[in-house]
């Protein structure tokens, strides 16, 4: 995936699903998750939302 490339609705919505198995699992805390949806909702590029999940596993998704 390119970083630079502008995000799809649906590239914004997997991440949000992404985030919500995480808060499910106790991997981020729902504060965490909360912030975590708004940048991702206004998220312009591929790169901006990659940075969202980059610290959890992709065996989330």
């Amino acid at each position: 995936m390119q970083r630079e490339l502008r995000a799809s609705d649906a590239e914004r919505a997997a991440v949000v699903q992404r985030l919500e198995h995480a808060v499910g699992e106790g991997r981020i805390s729902m504060a965490e998750f909360e912030e975590r949806v708004e940048v991702a909702h206004s998220a312009r590029t591929r790169g901006e939302l990659d940075e969202l999940t980059a610290d959890l596993p992709r065996s989330l998704w």
